[in-house]
Order: C-alpha cells, then structure tokens, then sequence
C-alpha cells in the first residue's frame, strides 16, 4: 500500500530523540492512517515488535502476564530480538483499545523500562478507558492524527511545485490560480488516507463512491461500541442520518433533526460521537481578549471528521467540480466547514478545538466565524466572499478589540487592507486565500510582525 509523507512524522522523531519519553498514544478516529504511519515510522528504528491487540495471539501477553519484565522477556524471545539493544527497539502495540490492561501497564514500560520505545494506537479509546482502572496519568503523551490537509495532499499528489509555493510566505500572485484549483479539488476529494490513495490511482472523482461508502458504514458499523443500551444506538443512528443537514450550522439538542429525543439523551450520544473523533462540537465564546474560554451552555457548531465524506453523504461532489469558487456551496457552509478542518489538523500534540465569537442582543446578534488566541490578541477570522463591507460581525467584533488585526479567508488573492468599522474605527484586515488555511498560524504572525496602522 502506499503511503504518505505525514506532518506528523516530525513529531515522532522529536519524541524518538528526546531522552525524557514517555510511552506515546497515537489518537485519531478510525482510518485516518494511524497504523500505516507508525508502521512506517519503525522503519527508522534497527529493531521492532509489532502487536494488533486484535490478535489473540498478541493480546495473550497482557492477558497472562503481571508484569513487565515477564512481557518483555517474552515478547523479545517470540521475535527474536536482542535485549542488549532495548534502546534501539520501538515496541508497537496497535488496537490497545482492546486489552484495558495494556493501557494500564504502559506506566510500568515508563517506570520500568524507560530504553524501551513504546507506542500505542487506538480507536474509541475514549471508551477502552472507562474501563482502566488506573490510567497512567503523567506517564504517557499523545498525539493527534487527522485526515489529510491540504499540504499533505499535495504531497501525496506529488506536486512540489505547489508545495513550494505554499511554504512561501507571502504567496505570490502568479501562484494563485494554480493553488486554488488544488485547494477545489481538495475539497472534494476530502483527506481521508483510503480515498486520497484511490484517486491517486486513477484521478478520478466517480471512482470514490465504493471508497466513501464503505468508510461509512464502517463508521455507522461501530454504533454499537459508542452504546450500552437500545436507546442510545437508536439515537447515535439518527444523528448519524440528519446530523450532515446541519452542516457548519448551531444546533440544539433537544428534539434534534426533528426527532423527540430529548437534550439529555441527545447531548450523551454527541458526546460519544465526538469521542470517536466522528465529529466535534465547536462551541462559541464572547471573550475578545485571551485567554478564551468556551460558553457551554451556548449552542455548538457540528464539525464533522472530513468534508469529503460529508460530500459523499449529500450527493453534491458532481456540483462541485465545475466550480471555481466553491463559497455558495451547500449554501454557503463547505468551505468554513473544511477551513475548521484545516486548523484542527494542526492541533498535533492537543485535542484543542477552535471556537467562535457570538454577541447575542434581541435587536443586533452578531457572529464570527472563528477566533484564534495569538500572544495576548484574540484574532477574528470571517470565512466568506464578498465586500468588506458586508462583514458587519467582524466590524463589531474589531469596534471592541484591544487590536486591529483582523483575518478573512476568500477565494481572492492575498493582500492586505486599511479599512474601517461602520463605526469609523480603522482596523487592518489581511485576506487570505482558502489554500492558505494550514497556514494560517504563520500568517497570523507574518501580519502582527510586519503590519501596523
């Protein structure tokens, strides 16, 4: 199988050379790539045991031992790997969703045997832990893996050209046509690891639909590990039926897709879904300063794990592939949607999701898109095309900042403007082409650096 250059690579060998280490979990939804990623990753080291706790076999050894020198005594001997060189050995244990005992001797590799490398991957280990009766708390780190972004699509696309281009801070011009035909392409294609692998066998959009359909019911497959009970397994299948109608859009959970569920049976089978990484609740703020503080008791935003299953689920990828300017699409949500996408697949060593700014009056609402905390500065971003006068939120959002940065994601060019409020405050607004959404936070300090008023 192919298989792809992940930004995440960097973060494994960081971890590798550092001497303090814990025992890794690499954490993501379900065919994201995790496997195949730290698979390759051992490549890099001289030996390696490699476990799929859905093995009888390999899950024998957590079941039978107590402790951690008799596991690794017997996992060294069955490989035929030498103990002299433990410091030289990554031990990869896959699946560990499946022995809550291994999760919890994963302290003991980190007291016991510090030389040893070890890594652990899952999915619905949100679920596995409920389980572990003493999780290793101080003991391990994470790391987060998402679908492919943009950058790693065009790596696997192969199409340095554009990567170079993209890495170049400011783009240039002569650059944009080309990028954002990528980024259109992208987005329909979406970047889960399976289908990015199909299309690059052929390129071609009509041959995904297997693909996509499968991953799916894979995903709807699993309904019965996010449940204990009928109720819950009826409510997590009617979320995963409606929950794509409400696509970058607030919801409530009482009586959510016109259903008589109620907000309390609702909210625990959000909560499980997001758990498995299917979908995330992006909850709004009215902070304007740092630090940032989400307002639960406010109606999140459905995030879903990859846009380009959301295409597949609403039959749409066929509209999308005249278009230049994907903005009016699906009214107007995909491409916040797939921006939100973007910035959380930069959250590598954290589960931090974004948020968004709401004012909520009777007579002037107001709501921006996302705010990101950078330093001691709450930067507003407006995604959408269109006058600059039509980002009222945003104008309300900059009459009450302590700055005046502020971003909007388009389909035009970069550039940076001068403008004003409504009120006539003056503020700098950098646009920023959708492509550039992995590379917002370099942006972001680009505009605070070489900008002023």
């Amino acid at each position: 199988m192919d298989t792809f250059k992940r930004e995440l690579t960097k973060n494994l060998v960081q971890w590798k050379k550092n001497n303090l280490r814990k025992p890794l979990i690499l954490r993501g939804a379900r065919q994201v790539g995790k496997t195949t990623l730290i698979r390759e990753f051992a490549e890099s080291y001289k030996q390696r045991i490699i476990l799929n706790l859905e093995k009888p076999s390999d899950l024998y050894y957590f079941e039978n031992y107590d402790n951690v020198k008799d596991i690794i005594d017997a996992l060294f001997l069955k490989h035929s790997v030498s103990l002299d060189k433990i410091s030289e050995t990554l031990l990869f244990i896959d699946e560990i969703q499946e022995s809550p005992q291994a999760i919890q001797f994963l302290r003991y590799f980190y007291e016991e045997v510090p030389q040893l490398h070890v890594i652990a991957a899952g999915s619905l280990l949100e679920f596995a832990l409920k389980n572990v009766k003493s999780f290793p708390v101080g003991r391990v780190e994470y790391l987060y893996l998402h679908p492919l972004n943009f950058i790693e699509y065009l790596k696997a696309i192969k199409h340095t050209g554009a990567i170079k281009e993209l890495n170049r801070i400011p783009i240039k011009p002569f650059a944009h046509n080309t990028l954002l035909e990528l980024f259109n392409r992208y987005a329909i294609v979406g970047g889960m690891p399976e289908v990015v692998k199909i299309y690059l066998q052929n390129r071609s959009v009509a041959e995904l639909y297997r693909t996509y359909e499968s991953l799916w019911e894979t995903y709807k497959d699993d309904v019965e590990k996010y449940t204990t009970n009928k109720t819950e397994r009826n409510v997590i299948k009617h979320i995963m039926a409606t929950s794509f109608l409400y696509l970058d859009q607030r919801v409530k959970f009482q009586n959510f897709g016109n259903s008589n569920y109620r907000s309390r049976e609702v909210g625990e089978a959000m909560r499980n879904l997001e758990g498995a990484k299917l979908i995330r609740l992006i909850y709004p703020t009215t902070d304007i300063e740092v630090p940032i503080k989400p307002d639960l008791k406010k109606s999140p935003r459905l995030q879903f794990l990859d846009t380009g299953i959301i295409n597949f689920i609403t039959g749409i990828q066929a509209d999308m592939l005249p278009l230049k300017d994907l903005s009016s699409l699906y009214k107007g949500r995909l491409i916040p949607h797939l921006i939100v996408q973007e910035i959380i697949s930069l959250n590598t060593t954290s589960d931090r999701k974004p948020n968004f700014w709401v004012r909520e009056r009777s007579q002037s609402s107001a709501e921006v898109d996302l705010v990101i905390p950078y330093k001691d500065k709450v930067i507003p971003i407006e995604i959408k095309s269109g006058s600059v006068g039509t980002l009222k939120s945003l104008h309300q959002f900059m009459n009450k900042a302590n700055h005046p940065y502020a971003i909007r994601i388009y389909a035009g060019e970069f550039n940076v403007q001068t403008t004003q409020t409504r009120e006539g405050r003056p503020f700098l607004l950098m646009n920023l082409p959708y492509y550039l959404g992995t590379k917002i936070y370099e942006y972001i300090d680009d505009f605070i650096s070489n900008y002023k008023l």
